[in-house]
């Protein structure tokens, strides 16, 4: 937790059109509605490079003080008023959503060792239980883990790794109760069900040695930076565990995990521009790591491992990265597998026992390739033009098939194993959409706009068939555009909702993400940031002059660093949306990076910039949503966030709503959520988050005039 440098007594909440009395706490009352609530502005000083700088509202930062959940209840209660037209069409959104799915299902299993593994929903239940049955053997299940006792009693809970010993008789695994992505790992017997008393309070990434004993865990630092290795001997007292490794460079994060051939146990440190790994055989685990290739500025690689060989993804020859392989015991050069080529990202590799997979991403579509022994390679061939590939679980080293997923935004998500030698794919499970759903019904597409500079930036659609294209439908766009991540064009049952009801749905591909590979990652970000805020607005304007909908109808929503863009693009083109939600927004830039003690800030100097250097400043004050609101007219906006995000603090939204409810001049909605018992997903619940996803969807509709 972050301590304010104000005390509690100085602060104050004044509420418009409540009694004006500065010690009045508690929730926000019925009587108090008569219009929204007002922070009280406290200036906060502060100067760097020569400039003062003042923030009314730095006091919200202050998590432990009844005032701040104060303002934060008055604002849930001014939404819950000005949202209570909408709860029917809520409840009927929810009851679509719901009605979509099939809730008491079961996943595909996939075998580790012995075992089959998968998990069942049940009608009911927020979380699913995982559990296993033996191979070849009867159908006897077993539990493995039930979420939902897990849940018991708990406002939120979450499970993060979960890691089987390679004899398939422990579970190495960790919970988060909270949301502030805190989470303690424990130990059970598979065979008994007996709970270990060996738990640590915070762990990020466990992995077991092949003793079957030994166990491998990264705590982190203050800032939730992942930043220590410790070895745990089973039965041991954690306070005598060996640290193993320490990351002092604070842009860096460390990971660990068990290869695929289960050989060695990989330590990789990372920052967003720099790799180290080191690697240590799994049945050595009192051993020392080996260093594969100590870090160089910009020389990003990972390792995989088959027989005396390991095989390094490396952008040491260009941004796309290529494939090499270089000898355990003659380890003098490296081979090249796969040049770096200009056109084509290689996103991951993955190496089996006698064939490797990988995924590359061209003309800003994923694709996987398979190659032999041989050096022989071929692509799985695929129908649709736009789609989301990906792997599913593949946990066996000696195998024939690869697992994959296939969907689109109309097509749901489905499983099939392929036979690599035989190349063919059989469908093992498509998710079904109740209800009558028919995909002939629906149409998708992409498009492309072009940015200011002309760069094509694609768009992909969705909608019913009989949606008009005369710039009459409403359209919802989506948008993220950071760290590389591509916005996957993928299924939701939930969208249904909007398709239905007449709604086009888009996702605008902006640079920032990594849809063509990490040259459209760098030329949104840092000094290009901006690109991808021009480039949603492209994507807009596109959509305008095609008449696929027009500015009245036209809506947005980004979460997180796709909450930056909602509202770098809210200041530049207030005109052209009606409707808004910004979810955790990361809208407060320059005060959050000048933070060092705040999770993620120093890692992400190598995103954002480091705005204690004056030219780094100067450009992310040219954006940033919160130094740049300004008195004016804006689209109808709702804000949500998580008290218990650990990622985008709560405060950031709050100060950004606070202070435009002074900067606005027009009567549009202006609405604030907290999830007090929420992280930076939301709830944890299935059906909490399908409500909440209800809640979105009516704010958007009503703005359109859609009540039902």
């Amino acid at each position: 937790m972050v301590r304010s440098s104000f005390p509690t007594t100085l602060l104050t909440l004044v509420l418009v059109g409540c009694a004006a009395d500065p010690r009045v706490t508690g929730p926000f009352r019925s009587d108090m509605l008569d219009q929204p609530p007002q922070a009280t502005r406290r200036p906060h000083h502060s100067k760097i490079h020569g400039e003062n700088r003042v923030d009314d509202y730095f006091w919200l930062r202050d998590k432990a003080n009844p005032e701040v959940r104060s303002y934060l209840e008055a604002e849930n209660a001014w939404t819950e008023h000005h949202m209570a037209p909408t709860d029917a069409l809520q409840k009927i959104l929810f009851t679509e959503m719901k009605g979509r799915i099939k809730e008491t299902d079961v996943s595909v299993p996939y075998r580790i060792g012995e075992w089959e593994y998968y998990s069942r929903t049940r009608e009911g239940q927020q979380y699913s239980t995982f559990f296993r049955r033996a191979v070849g053997g009867t159908d006897e299940e077993h539990v493995v883990l039930d979420v939902n006792e897990l849940a018991e009693g708990e406002r939120f809970m979450s499970t993060g790794t979960m890691s089987i010993s390679p004899d398939g008789k422990l579970l190495a695994y960790t919970t988060d109760n909270t949301g502030f992505r805190e989470y303690r790992l424990h130990v059970k017997s598979l065979v008994n069900d007996r709970q270990f008393a060996d738990t640590v309070a915070k762990v990020n990434s466990v992995t077991w040695s092949t003793d079957n004993r030994t166990l491998f865990y990264v705590v982190p630092d203050a800032a939730k930076r992942p930043y220590r290795l410790y070895r745990h001997e089973l039965g041991a007292d954690p306070k005598d565990d060996a640290l193993v490794y320490e990351e002092k460079d604070e842009r860096f994060r460390i990971s660990v995990w068990l290869t695929l051939s289960r050989a060695f146990i990989v330590l990789e440190a990372n920052s967003l521009t720099t790799t180290e790994v080191r690697v240590l055989p799994a049945d050595h685990p009192s051993g020392t790591f080996g260093l594969v290739k100590k870090r160089e500025q910009g020389h990003k690689y990972h390792v995989a491992h088959r027989g005396d060989d390991l095989f390094i993804r490396t952008n040491d020859k260009g941004k796309n990265y290529r494939l090499v392989f270089v000898s355990m015991v003659d380890p003098a050069g490296w081979t090249e597998m796969i040049p770096h080529r200009e056109d084509v990202m290689l996103e991951r590799v993955r190496v089996f026992a006698d064939f490797i997979v990988l995924t590359e991403r061209s003309k800003g579509l994923r694709r996987l390739r398979f190659l032999g022994d041989s050096g022989q390679s071929h692509y799985l061939d695929l129908d649709e033009s736009v789609y989301e590939l990906g792997a599913d679980t593949n946990a066996e080293f000696h195998t024939t098939t690869f697992r994959y997923t296939y969907q689109s935004m109309i097509t749901p998500r489905s499983i099939f194993d392929y036979d690599v030698a035989k190349r063919a794919s059989k469908l093992r499970k498509r998710d079904e959409v109740l209800g009558g759903y028919e995909a002939d019904d629906y149409r998708t597409e992409r498009v492309f706009a072009n940015a200011s500079d002309g760069t094509r930036v694609p768009i992909s659609l969705a909608y019913r068939k009989d949606t008009p294209r005369d710039g009459s439908a409403p359209l919802h766009l989506l948008g993220y555009g950071s760290y590389g991540a591509p916005y996957p064009a993928s299924f939701s049952h939930a969208r249904f909702s909007l398709l239905d009801r007449g709604v086009i749905c888009a996702i605008a591909h902006i640079r920032g993400g990594g849809e063509f590979g990490k040259k459209w990652h760098d030329a949104g970000r840092m000094f290009e940031k901006k690109n991808t805020f021009t480039d949603f607005i492209a994507c807009g304007e596109h959509l305008v002059r095609e008449k696929y909908t027009r500015t009245s109808r036209l809506m947005a929503q980004g979460g997180s660093a796709g909450g930056l863009l909602m509202g770098a693009v809210v200041n530049m083109r207030p005109d052209l949306f009606s409707a808004v939600v910004l979810n955790v927004p990361f809208v407060d830039v320059i005060n959050t990076m000048l933070d060092e003690t705040l999770p993620l800030t120093v890692g992400e100097f190598e995103e954002w910039g480091n705005p204690k250097v004056k030219k780094d400043y100067d450009y992310m004050k040219s954006y940033c949503p919160y130094s740049n609101l300004s008195a004016g007219a804006y689209p109808a906006i709702l804000v949500k966030t998580s008290f218990n995000d650990s990622q985008v603090m709560y405060w950031e939204p709050a100060k950004y709503v606070a202070r435009m409810r002074r900067m606005k001049r027009n009567d549009t909605p202006l609405l604030f959520k907290t999830n007090m018992a929420g992280g930076h997903g939301g709830s944890s619940g299935r059906y909490d988050a399908w409500k909440e996803s209800a809640f979105d969807y009516a704010f958007f509709l009503t703005q359109m005039g859609i009540q039902e």
